[in-house]
């Protein structure tokens, strides 16, 4: 192995050697603690070390890493403390999770670390959208993103690069070229040869390096870097490497022929380095021992501290409480309908603007109003979606943003749901706020590792917020057929971290809006698709925010109750009108988390229950709440809970078999089947 120092000093070559011994010797304990109990698995980099050791140096300690499960060298590199570190491994109240995730699954925003997720392949987005923050703000940073070979195979890999081309972000995506996944070789995994292959097809610069030679690797990165930080743009690092132990300890290598481990061995980084520097008398044999001796305490001391934390203590409401980012309380808040919560919900607070001056407008004007007042509030929110600038959205919703707010802020996205959702989170680590339009609720199933598994958890794991607002133009009776006309809003009311909110009028529409962008957490917000342009009412010119959790009455009564939301508030209101009904119509306007004491007082006060929705029946928001009844509220029923639906099928196209699909006729008979009870 050839190692050019070039100018660098003594000092620079001996913190490489050092920063590259240490996770070395780290690993070396930890595969004697994992055989003794002590640590329940663990993912080897030996072998790998220099490409997580040189690219982590090259770069400034501001500028953010996102790992895999071979990058200790990053956590060395970046000085996280050991004893915490070890503490994460033992699942240790004190470790960066807690105790709720395990090994490299974490962050730490005092070190400019995003750990990864076991689906691998998201981080690379998320690298995209902290950088797409830095170019925003004009901040001449970079950031380093990793991918393995099998990794590259995943549709976020080419998301991630495909708008990090497009957007020309600073960000180098560097592929561990090991030769496998897990156990499957490369010649399985794709048909080219090298990586660097793939980077003209990006429009981007692809370089290879030897990964196992660390001064090679801190150079190329270095010099990278700092051409980006001027030049912003994507480059493509591909390094070749070795992984001399199984994927994980317990898969073993048997499937490796072991003439790749005599071949490799030859070529080990931190043996090489090291000789390298006694040969060049950089390094001694006294100061070699020195090091390895200093490393060696501070891993014991380390295992002290973790060994001597505590596990971590259950605690039911200090789980659910971390869940979400603490949401500030702010004072614009709106009733302008009867409120179902005379104590909480009525009250109209002051603002600087005045709301009595009201402007009539339609469910799509409101939405478009509440979104451009709060981008006049949020300098930092940013809208991504496809065809949303200079066309306006496929819905016109944010028709002349572009003129008011410049392109860098309304972004044309390319067909990339997934990245485009883990741009937001992103956005998020640096400080700012992120719209998703979805152009069809349907289409989100694109972006749904993301939400459910980046968006939704990373609060509860490592305490990062995800300030995303994922828009969700949803529903049938246009006769778009199966793929345009979803209710899909039960997929994420089962995940907890998010926020459903499904507003059925002008005034929630513009309300509830504004409080899920200025909301800290992640935010689905459906919009009915049959609401836009067909309803409309007197909504304050104003900003103002509607309260998330709290449903609120859209007609009361006392003879029975009908809970709905969305389209369904309308059915309800023209069936109730028709019949003459004395009933309760609950509007329950957010979905997660439903306002369950707003539904405790209409079942206890009417005793017969109607649950209906335009979702399918099954596993649909009715059911959750039907049994929640069933369980809280059983001595106040005088007639057993109803739910009423969309039938169980995909939504058809003609518009007979639609009409057919929706639940909307069979509200009638359920009403009348309550009436009889």
């Amino acid at each position: 192995m050839q190692f050019d120092r070039k100018d660098y000093s003594n000092d620079t070559l001996l913190h490489l050697y050092r920063h590259l011994l240490k996770p070395r010797l780290i690993e070396e304990k930890m595969l004697i603690l994992l055989r003794q109990g002590k640590v329940s698995k663990w993912f080897s980099g030996i072998g790998q070390e220099a490409i997580s050791v040189g690219s982590t140096l090259a770069l400034e300690p501001d500028e953010y890493i996102l790992p895999l499960h071979r990058n200790l060298g990053v956590f060395t590199g970046r000085d996280v403390p050991l004893g915490r570190l070890f503490a994460q491994w033992q699942g240790k109240a004190t470790g960066f999770t807690k105790g709720r995730d395990r090994s490299f699954h974490f962050g730490t925003n005092e070190h400019h670390i995003v750990g990864m997720i076991s689906h691998l392949g998201p981080q690379l987005a998320v690298a995209g959208g902290i950088a797409l923050a830095d170019v925003l703000d004009e901040k001449p940073r970079v950031t380093v993103t990793y991918s393995g070979d099998g990794g590259a195979s995943e549709g976020d890999f080419h998301e991630a690069l495909n708008v990090a081309a497009v957007w020309q972000l600073p960000v180098i995506f560097i592929i561990e070229n090991n030769g496998y996944g897990l156990s499957t070789p490369s010649n399985e995994q794709f048909r080219f040869r090298y990586f660097v292959d793939k980077g003209p097809a990006y429009g981007m610069e692809a370089v290879q390096v030897d990964g196992n030679n660390v001064l090679e690797v801190y150079d190329t990165v270095k010099r990278l870097a700092e051409d980006l930080r001027q030049n912003p743009r994507p480059v493509l690092l591909e390094a070749l490497t070795f992984r001399m132990r199984g994927h994980e300890e317990a898969s073993g290598t048997k499937y490796v022929p072991q003439e790749l481990f005599t071949e490799w061995a030859q070529k080990d980084p931190v043996e090489n380095y090291e000789k390298w520097l006694l040969e060049q008398g950089i390094l001694d044999e006294q100061a070699r021992m020195r090091y390895r001796e200093t490393i060696k305490r501070e891993i014991e001391e380390g295992l002290k501290e973790a060994d001597a934390a505590p596990a971590p203590t259950p605690d039911a409401a200090r789980e659910l409480a971390d869940m979400y980012a603490s949401v500030e309380v702010r004072s614009e808040k709106l009733e302008v309908r009867q409120s179902d919560d005379e104590n909480e919900n009525s009250s109209v607070s002051p603002l600087t603007s005045d709301l009595s001056l009201l402007t009539e407008k339609r469910y799509i004007d409101a939405i478009s109003d509440g979104l451009r007042q709060s981008m006049e509030r949020f300098p930092e929110l940013v809208l991504m979606g496809q065809d949303i600038a200079e066309y306006g959205g496929v819905f016109k919703i944010t028709e002349g943003f572009v003129a008011e707010f410049g392109k860098g802020r309304v972004r044309n996205t390319p067909l990339c749901e997934s990245a485009i959702v883990g741009a937001g989170l992103g956005l998020s680590i640096r400080g700012k706020k992120a719209m998703v339009e979805m152009q069809f609720a349907d289409f989100v199933t694109c972006g749904f590792n993301q939400i459910i598994n980046n968006l939704a958890k990373s609060h509860y794991r490592w305490g990062q917020n995800a300030d995303v607002v994922v828009r969700m133009p949803t529903g049938a009776g246009s006769a778009a057929g199966p793929f345009h006309s979803q209710s899909n809003e039960a997929w994420f009311t089962h995940t907890p971290g998010l926020k459903v909110v499904f507003p059925s009028n002008p005034v929630d529409a513009k309300g509830l809006l504004c409080a899920a962008l200025a909301d800290p957490n992640p935010v689905l917000f459906f919009e009915h698709k049959l609401l836009y342009r067909s309803i409309s009412a007197p909504v304050p010119d104003a900003y103002y925010t509607t309260p998330i959790g709290k449903a609120a009455l859209a007609r009361e009564g006392h003879e029975m109750s009908i809970v709905t939301y969305g389209a369904g508030v309308h059915w309800a209101l023209a069936l109730a009108e028709e019949l003459n009904l004395d009933c309760d119509v609950l509007d329950l306007r957010t979905l997660l988390p439903w306002d369950e004491q707003a539904v405790r007082r209409t079942v206890e006060k009417t005793g017969r229950l109607i649950l209906l929705h335009e979702d399918t029946m099954i596993g649909g928001l009715g059911g959750e709440i039907g049994a929640w009844v069933a369980e809280n509220c059983f001595r106040s029923l005088d007639a057993p809970i109803m739910r009423v639906a969309s039938l169980d099928t995909a939504v058809p196209f003609a518009p007979t078999l639609e009409q057919d699909f929706l639940p909307r006729q069979r509200l009638r008979a359920a009403v009348e089947k309550m009436r009889s009870y």
